[in-house]
């Protein structure tokens, strides 16, 4: 089996695989799940987790055969006990409630998710009528929301703008989940702009950079691909949006799975390039499963296609680096680089 670097618009093979890059584990979802494993590994079994750490099926089970236990809330946890936040972020009502029970909470919320948690309680201050444009139910907003929840409405779509009603439409300003479509959140915040022409803008963007990276990866391989697969969680909202991109962007088709066992073959009929992504909290060996699936029905040949190349990498939570140097071990850890398990030939 090949893997090349190249550009889908130029490439002629058959029976090929375009393989997204950047995909998978982003700096968050990395700092995340490093918490928890570090959390057992240091303090041993059980640690509690508040909701999945990171929304992937595959994730969740494997910490939990190694001592994590998931609970839907702080009041599920026994009172003293170590309690780990995801990387979604709660409201100040859950730190509160935590708090009451005595928890040795880790806060693991993405440094991301953190900063549009400020925005809003900035923007609250300032008694300004706060715009989230997010998916109502997602945890990421019903933390974000309940940092201000007398300021904040949420937006799901653009079809919701005509609704939105405000107190003063001199003083409105929109904030973002993190895990949208970038096109659709653009298209929402023009709606609102046309009804609201004083909307200020968010400092900077809040839709993360991993969302967007890989958006515009599987933006450039779609047109060329007949299938688009995208690995992840159904759950998962940055791995849903991949789908409807990919679509948007010209793919004959796209489907999401959780593993390659998911896939069904139907899909593949007459099908003679297949394109491969996964979300952001996606880990790459359920992306190489993906990639032998597709060998054994004839996709042997896979072709990187690239559009960034990701850096980033995020600091331990500081209540686990505390416990990390009080037990003599060190916060330093390997990046969980992503690659893939055949050799990479650039073109």
């Amino acid at each position: 089996m090949t893997v090349t670097t190249s550009d889908p618009t130029t490439a002629t093979s058959t029976k090929r695989v375009l393989l997204a890059a950047p995909r998978g584990y982003c700096a968050g979802v990395d700092r995340a799940v490093v918490a928890v494993e570090k959390a057992l590994d240091t303090y041993g079994a059980p640690v509690y987790v508040r909701k999945e750490i990171v929304h992937n099926k595959h994730v969740v089970e494997t910490l939990r055969e190694r001592g994590a236990i998931f609970v839907n809330d702080t009041d599920e946890v026994p009172e003293g006990a170590r309690l780990v936040f995801s990387a979604h972020g709660v409201s100040p009502a859950v730190r509160q409630a935590a708090a009451a029970r005595s928890l040795d909470t880790i806060d693991a919320t993405c440094p991301l998710v953190t900063k549009v948690h400020k925005e809003a309680v900035r923007f609250a201050k300032d008694d300004y009528d706060i715009l989230l444009i997010g998916h109502t139910g997602h945890e990421e907003v019903e933390g974000t929301a309940g940092e201000a929840p007398d300021h904040v409405q949420v937006v799901n779509s653009p079809d919701e703008v005509d609704q939105v009603v405000v107190r003063d439409p001199a003083k409105v300003v929109w904030i973002s989940q993190t895990t949208l479509s970038v096109d659709e959140t653009m298209e929402t915040v023009r709606r609102l702009r046309e009804k609201f022409p004083s909307l200020q803008d968010p400092p900077s963007d809040d839709i993360c950079y991993a969302t967007q990276n890989r958006q515009v990866a599987v933006k450039k391989l779609a047109p060329e691909a007949d299938v688009v697969i995208v690995v992840g969680s159904a759950n998962s909202s940055n791995s849903v949006r991949l789908v409807e991109v990919a679509l948007q962007a010209g793919a004959g088709s796209a489907y999401r799975v959780d593993r390659a066992a998911e896939i069904d073959d139907a899909w593949l009929e007459g099908a003679t390039t297949v394109g491969v992504t996964s979300g952001a909290s996606v880990p790459e060996i359920l992306v190489q499963d993906v990639i032998k699936h597709l060998a054994a029905h004839g996709f042997g040949e896979v072709e990187e296609v690239r559009t960034a190349t990701e850096d980033l990498m995020f600091s331990l939570p500081r209540e686990l680096a505390r416990g990390l140097k009080a037990a003599g071990q060190e916060e330093k850890r390997p990046r969980r680089e992503q690659r893939t398990s055949l050799p990479v030939t650039p073109v």
